[in-house]
């Protein structure tokens, strides 16, 4: 990990195409800026963490899906 000082106004470059600025610091708190391209998702870490468990849930449910379409259809061939 890097770790980096800067000051309000000052910004920190990622590559050939991500800003960072920090816009103000009050205290314990930092706000900061990030410019980067639309292909690329910037997201607050614990957004981040949702999205993934919320992926993760829709994973694990796709893979019950089938099961239960080959169930309803066993029942209904049995039921014809």
């Amino acid at each position: 990990m890097l770790i980096l000082t800067r000051k309000s106004g000052e910004k920190i470059i990622i590559g050939e195409s991500i800003t960072v600025s920090v816009i103000e610091v009050r205290g314990d708190q930092a706000r900061i800026g990030v410019d980067a391209p639309k292909t690329v998702k910037v997201y607050r870490e614990e957004v981040f963490e949702a999205i993934k468990s919320e992926n993760q849930a829709a994973a694990a449910s796709k893979t019950v899906l089938p099961k239960m379409d080959l169930i309803e259809f066993e029942l209904k061939n049995k039921n014809l």
